[in-house]
């Protein structure tokens, strides 16, 4: 009778469990039992591993084989405890020392010939390991850059169950045929999922960034673009079409700081779940920009799928920026499942198979024309919407959604002369970008020692108590919050605002003017408040959406 464990890793959302690998053999008639909870395609290791075995030159154990994966309440799924399976077999047959994968953590998934497959979640898998308090771990080749991401793990990247087997029996490791240079390699098959990330317009990579400069006039909203990268705040562009509302939302991007080291490993482990890890990228060190095409359904905005939910495009677009192009064509179902992550900073989905917690710590950028035809409220132009399609029009955008959204801008038509670049360029993303750092970095040494990162996130009670405003720079907000104009939750955003706006102009708190400039990009109403630079922003909120 031989007996041995090891240990490998159950993906639960994107947060790791570390399963025990049991395998143990028996005299009696020679049968393969895989106990646990497995899945489909767990269950179809058994034929993977004895076929790896065999062909990796050691012979199969003619015994009653049982292996059994703990813990059994825990759902398992995936084709990566296979080589876990094979060493946890090898090691109760003897042919390799039980006591030397005891504490080891073995990921990856076989072939038929033995060798080593990537599999999705190598990150957050060696995450839960570590926090497990395992040290060492064997991962396919092509995933061993992503797993040394994680520090104080000793990362073994292997070809083959071949040289899995020479580095625990302390045998000379065989060379494995590396793929043709120039030819794609089939083996990484396994990381990028055809279809995973369908409909999100996904871009984390090292793409190139379109340049604000390339933007005609605009101002107002430019503004409203800087504040938004500058305080992380949730933004509305809302005119006719043509006036450049697309443009401006993909620019925002290229102002948003880089990630730092605990943001990029939440982003990549989202990623490498997901299967849009970019090979050769093991770690995504630019904030994502997903902007999901108007006919996604609440499932792949949020999460979801058969079975085990996968993540959507909150969750792909967490630490970075989700734009919704024409928003009130998405359906109020889809766009009202937004309300509750863009308060929480997750999701929390549950399905028959279990509840999974996704992150979804995410910007929100919404663009809309006024009407239909995109006409109502312009000058010199007729819409040929009735008042009753105006407003089921503008109604899809809820109230509470609406609510949410820190800044509300009217985009205006462009024009001519500064179409032509009668008035020379604007401002170039680099510029802008540069003053939206100095106002983080400011807003960091403020928020130092505290759970907040940006003023985005720090709650009305601490900017009402902790960090008070001027004491004349608030009594228009109040008056507005006494008319109905404002909310509770719409004052408290008031003040984020103004304190992201303050940190942009080198002030200790906000002012009256800062206040006055919040207040204008909430509510619409022209407050007087002007920029440094003598940009008086226009009515920002127009058509009806308020």
């Amino acid at each position: 009778m031989g007996f041995a464990r090891t240990c490998s890793v159950a993906l639960v959302g994107v947060e790791g469990v570390v399963v025990e690998v049991q395998a143990d053999l028996e005299p009696g008639v020679a049968a393969f039992a895989l106990v646990g909870l497995p899945d489909k395609s767990l269950v179809e290791s058994r034929d993977r591993v004895r076929a790896a075995v065999v062909n990796s030159g050691v012979g199969w154990p003619q015994k009653k084989l049982t292996v059994g994966l703990s813990p059994a309440s825990v759902p398992k799924g995936g084709s990566g405890f296979d080589l876990a399976v094979a060493v946890a077999v090898l090691g109760a047959a003897e042919r390799i020392d039980p006591r030397e994968i005891a504490d080891l953590v073995v990921i990856g998934e076989l072939g038929l010939d033995g060798r080593v497959r990537p599999v999705r979640g190598i990150l957050p898998a060696v995450l839960a390991a570590a926090e497990a308090g395992y040290r060492q771990v064997v991962v396919p080749e092509q995933c061993a850059a992503e797993a040394a991401l994680v520090p104080g793990i000793s990362v073994l990247g292997v070809r083959s169950l071949r040289q899995v087997i020479a580095v625990l029996a302390g045998e000379e490791v065989p060379e494995e045929e590396p793929a043709e240079e120039g030819r794609p390699d089939a083996m990484l098959a396994g990381l990028m999922v055809p279809g995973a990330g369908a409909g999100t317009g996904l871009s984390c990579g090292g793409d190139e960034l379109a340049d604000l400069a390339d933007v005609s006039g605009q101002e107002p909203a430019r503004f409203a673009l800087e504040v938004a990268a500058a305080g992380g705040h949730h933004l509305l562009l809302h005119g006719p079409p043509g006036a450049g509302k697309t443009m401006l939302a993909e620019r925002l991007r290229g102002l948003l700081p880089p990630l730092t080291r605990q943001e990029s490993l939440e982003v990549t482990a989202v990623h490498s779940v997901a299967g849009i890890l970019p090979p050769g990228e093991p770690l995504v060190t630019r904030a994502p920009y997903c902007a999901p095409h108007h006919s996604a359904t609440m499932q792949s905005l949020i999460g979801g799928g058969n079975g085990f939910p996968r993540p959507g495009a909150v969750s792909l677009a967490h630490r970075g920026m989700l734009f919704m192009d024409e928003a009130p064509e998405f359906t109020a179902k889809a766009l009202d499942s937004l309300r509750q992550p863009l308060e929480s900073g997750h999701v929390v989905v549950a399905r028959s198979a279990g509840v999974v917690r996704l992150p979804a710590r995410f910007q929100m950028v919404l663009a809309a024309n006024p009407c239909p035809c995109g006409r109502h409220g312009q000058k010199d132009a007729v819409c040929d919407c009735g008042s009753a399609t105006v407003r089921r029009y503008q109604a899809r955008l809820s109230g509470p959604l609406i609510d949410r959204i820190d800044l509300r801008v009217r985009v205006e038509a462009v024009m001519r002369a500064d179409l032509m670049d009668q008035g020379g360029r604007g401002e170039s993303t680099e510029t802008v970008a540069e003053r939206v750092r100095a106002a983080r970095q400011r807003a960091a040494a403020r928020l130092e020692g505290t759970p907040w990162t940006n003023n985005s996130e720090v709650p009305g009670h601490e900017l009402r108590t902790r960090w008070v405003s001027a004491p004349e720079a608030l009594g228009a907000a109040e008056r507005d919050m006494e008319r109905g104009l404002l909310t509770a939750r719409g004052f408290d955003r008031v003040l984020r605002v103004a304190w992201t706006i303050a940190d942009l102009h080198g002030h200790d708190r906000p002012d009256r003017n800062d206040l006055g400039l919040a207040l204008q990009m909430r509510t619409g109403v022209d407050r007087g408040a002007v920029r440094p630079q003598g940009v008086v922003p226009a009515v920002l909120v127009g058509g009806g959406v308020t």
